[in-house]
């Protein structure tokens, strides 16, 4: 956790206070106090959370498919939408960078060599992601909190916010941006991962995800830039579990009728890595 990043954030509790880190702790002028862990993140989690986090093997998958460099598309062409749309310096303060379930810290990884003067601000609500998350970057502090609860964040903290395959709570990420930022989603598209989903029983994508989406948005966000990036990637029998392991199919499939379905796989496997990525600014 970097002293530059608390004056972004705000206590999680009732008295939303701003924040000071000293002796290895943040804490509010009301006594309320967050212990920074000796990995690096800290954990303003306010009560149970709704859904269940991923698991030290989610996040472990998800950091050795990463690395691999599968998702490497997406963060490229992500990262290039930030430098296009992200607003331009004006002096001052130039507002962090936000990734809200941003995991292992991999795609605000990428994005904050466009942003050489700013904060990275991660939020996961899995106290693994956040450890690796903490190590992503140098100028990436990490925070344990609820995507879809209160975001821990001042008002018009962020001048960019990520959101990649993640929850998000339009309202809330409204308030957190400033009025000349820019919000970028990432959502696949019903092709995504389109041979293996039959093979393997994966969730299917939503015809209708990104009008959905649209309209959930539409009360608090304008569109502003829409593009999609399609690409193949080339999979072996070791990615493809990693793969399937490190997100919302993990809690579906089984170990070993997932060894045996993948058995039956090519071997390597082009798989279609598809996704919508749109830029929103927010309504005044």
């Amino acid at each position: 956790m970097r002293k530059e990043a608390v004056r972004y954030l705000r206590c999680p509790h009732c008295c939303d206070d701003a924040m000071t880190m000293a002796d290895g702790a943040l804490r509010c002028s009301q006594g309320h106090s967050f212990d920074v862990a000796k990995q690096g993140y800290v954990n303003l989690l306010r009560g149970a959370a709704k859904f269940s986090a991923d698991t030290a093997e989610m996040v472990a998958a998800r950091a050795d498919f990463l690395a691999a460099g599968h998702f490497a598309p997406i963060a490229g062409a992500l990262a290039a939408l930030a430098r296009e749309t992200a607003p331009a310096p004006t002096g001052g303060d130039p507002g962090c960078v936000v990734d809200i379930g941003g995991g292992t810290g991999y795609h605000l990884a990428r994005v904050m060599s466009e942003f050489p003067g700013s904060e990275g601000v991660l939020l996961d609500i899995s106290k693994f992601a956040a450890r690796r998350a903490a190590r992503a970057h140098p100028r990436i502090s990490a925070v344990v909190a609820d995507a879809w609860d209160g975001l821990p964040f001042a008002d018009g903290a962020a001048s960019v916010v990520l959101n990649v395959f993640a929850p998000r709570n339009p309202a809330e990420l409204r308030r957190m941006l400033r009025p000349e930022g820019v919000l970028l989603v990432v959502t696949p598209r019903p092709d995504h991962l389109r041979e293996l989903v039959e093979a393997l029983g994966l969730l299917r994508v939503d015809e209708q995800k990104d009008e959905r989406l649209a309209d959930r948005f539409s009360a608090h966000f304008t569109e502003v830039a829409r593009e999609r990036s399609r690409s193949t990637m080339t999979l072996d029998h070791q990615a493809v579990p990693r793969l399937v392991g490190m997100g919302p199919n993990a809690w579906h499939q089984h170990g070993e009728r997932l060894k045996e379905r993948v058995a039956l796989l090519p071997e390597p496997c082009d798989v279609t890595l598809s996704v919508t990525l749109t830029a929103y600014r927010p309504l005044v």
